[in-house]
């Protein structure tokens, strides 16, 4: 068996991160339920493995979402990632062709060079060969454009980039120099062997010159000696993502989720985490000033450096989830460890409303906290269910009723369960066979932790049936609008084609660079309680800025409280969709009255 002490810091490297890593999942998928264990076994012995398998290739080696963002940023992540695996492959097939063992340790293929300097001067032996330095040649590009990256982030399509630890700082250091020690080594064996290729030889004719035996043998030291420190701070950096989002992709697609802070799905979601930093131009808090996107709110748990600023000071809009290559769901990872510091704060609730009337009806509206501050939208909504013809009744008309999302929101779970049996009461004793909501955050609570018998839809998907049905009259009007798709109901319950259908038959929809999945949050969040409300007010006004809606009439939402921030700054009027669809009704039923009118004075004049 091949051997030389040059590849003890390799192989002891490897071995480190391999322990390490099989150590660490041991522990994540012993600590799942018995139920988890039994969805992940499921998962893994059938087909649906294939799932994983492919997600794992176009995500983990591919960058199929960076590409998407950024192909320059998708070429310089695929090429490293992808680059290196095809090169670990090609190298254990190229030793079977060269090699006299069936059964090889695994530093051979990586210095097959050194142990097997001879090429077979075949077709196959160049092919290899030719093969070999392609890759290498690619991942040195990628390695060049990493670097670059460093100090021009925005031919990458980033304003920002991350701000480093000092692990992640040896870890890249060690990483950039891999590829290029490999080139060296290999060029030198080439220079003396002539076993390289269109790269390789190339560069061994400039190195012809030089005292290339003596300089060989370091060579390879230097090669093992940077993969070894690649290895040995990989644990411990932002590339224990590289294993970590394996298993993070297998425990995802076998359906496993985490339900409360300090869940293992959790703690691989955190090691998961590789700090590209796309996260901080997808959050609008970092425009003013604050650095407490996921990568650094991540980074802070998996180091146990938690910090309340970074815990509290988030919108929860969604924006960096979205934006998220990795798909870690970082939100709910800041709302399960809210509960930590909060639950202490839970109190005991007299409910003082009681349902006065259970006479069953078809539809029950519920404004909801929000909707009451904006009384627009509640006498819009009132007009509309009056015109639809439907059996109603509004639930909170005494503005006594919460959904809970704001307890939810501060961690404050025992608090939000008592609100939510109550409310949740309420409406099945209300025998109704749909719910309206007009709060998107009503809605998604609803939906989400309720587990009512009955539909739920927000106004702006029921407006859209009404008109679809011809329940209620829709006249066009001449005016030009672009439409904000609110954080809680586009990001967080994916209603996106409903209010612009029922937009497009009223008016002139215009286009919004900013819309469906990448719509800006209003800044006027529940979720951060850390901001003031200047800070949220600007966020408002860098909104508007960005969506151009100097160019409308109107800007329309379709949450009270994106209407009520927005109208703050807006240099236009800003209403919700009930209000343009309510409008749309009166604007069609004004002309049929005087018709009326007209005819009544007509038939007098003749008697």
């Amino acid at each position: 068996m091949k051997f030389d002490w040059f590849v003890v810091p390799f192989l002891a490297g490897l071995t480190f991160v391999f322990g390490f890593c099989g150590i660490k999942f041991y522990r994540w998928i012993r600590q799942l339920s018995r139920g988890e264990k039994l969805m992940l076994k499921k998962h893994v012995f059938s087909r649906s493995l294939w799932l994983s398998v492919k997600e794992i290739f176009s995500e983990s080696l591919l960058h199929r979402k960076i590409f998407r963002t950024h192909p320059l940023l998708g070429y310089m992540h695929a090429s490293l990632a992808f680059g290196w695996f095809l090169l670990i492959v090609l190298g254990n097939v190229e030793v079977k062709f060269y090699s006299e063992y069936s059964v090889n340790p695994p530093y051979v293929p990586i210095f097959l060079n050194y142990f097997e300097p001879v090429t077979a001067p075949n077709f196959f032996g160049r092919g290899f060969r030719f093969l070999m330095d392609l890759l290498l040649l690619v991942i040195l590009s990628g390695v060049a454009l990493a670097y670059f990256k460093r100090f021009n982030s925005r031919r990458f399509g980033m304003q920002r980039t991350t701000q480093h630890h000092f692990l992640d700082r040896i870890a890249i250091i060690s990483l950039w120099c891999i590829f290029p020690a490999r080139l060296l080594a290999e060029s030198l064996s080439a220079a003396i062997y002539h076993n390289g290729s269109f790269l390789t030889n190339t560069l061994s004719k400039w190195l012809s010159a030089l005292p290339v035996e003596s300089m060989l043998y370091p060579a390879w030291w230097g090669y093992s000696i940077v993969l070894g420190a690649f290895f040995f701070t990989l644990p411990f950096s932002r590339y224990m993502h590289i294993p970590t989002e394996v298993l993070l992709i297998i425990l995802r697609n076998a359906g496993i989720r985490s339900h409360y802070f300090g869940h293992p799905y959790q703690e691989v979601d955190t090691f998961s985490c590789s700090r590209c930093g796309i996260c901080i131009d997808a959050c609008q808090l970092a425009a003013v000033g604050n650095s407490v996107q996921p990568v650094y709110y991540l980074r802070s748990l998996r180091y146990q450096k938690p910090h309340e600023n970074l815990t509290e000071n988030c919108l929860l809009c969604g924006r960096c989830v979205e934006a998220c290559p990795v798909g870690i769901f970082s939100t709910d990872i800041r709302r399960h460890e809210r509960t930590l510091g909060h639950e202490m704060c839970n109190t005991h609730y007299a409910f003082k409303y009681q349902l006065k009337n259970n006479t069953p009806i078809e539809v029950l509206y519920f404004a909801g906290c929000m909707t009451h501050l904006v009384p627009a939208i509640k006498k819009s909504m009132t007009s509309i269910l009056d015109h639809s013809g439907y059996s109603w009744r509004m639930l909170d008309a005494d503005e006594e009723i919460c959904c809970g999302r704001p307890l939810l929101l501060a961690g404050q779970i025992t608090a939000a369960n008592k609100v939510i049996m109550h409310t949740r009461s309420l409406i099945e004793n209300s025998h109704a066979q749909l719910l309206v909501t007009s709060c998107p955050i009503c809605f998604k609570t609803f939906s989400e932790n309720y587990r009512l018998s009955i539909p739920v839809v927000h106004h702006s998907q029921f407006i859209n049936m009404l008109q679809q049905e011809h329940r209620i009259p829709v006249h066009r009007r001449n005016i030009s609008v672009k439409y904000h798709d609110p954080c809680e109901l586009g990001r967080g319950m994916h209603v996106y084609n409903e209010p612009r259908s029922v937009i497009n038959r009223i008016a002139h929809l215009q286009p919004n660079v900013h819309e469906k999945a990448k719509s800006l949050c209003c800044g006027g969040s529940l979720g951060n309680t850390y901001i003031d409300m200047e800070t949220k007010l600007q966020l408002a006004d860098q909104a508007l800025q960005q969506m151009e809606v100097q160019s409308a009439d109107y800007l329309i939402t379709a949450c009270p409280l994106c209407l009520k921030t927005f109208s703050s700054v807006s240099p236009i009027a800003v209403k919700d969709i009930a209000e343009l669809a309510a409008e749309s009704i009166k604007d069609t039923i004004v002309p049929f009255v005087k018709v009326i009118e007209e005819n009544k004075s007509a038939t007098f004049a003749e008697k």
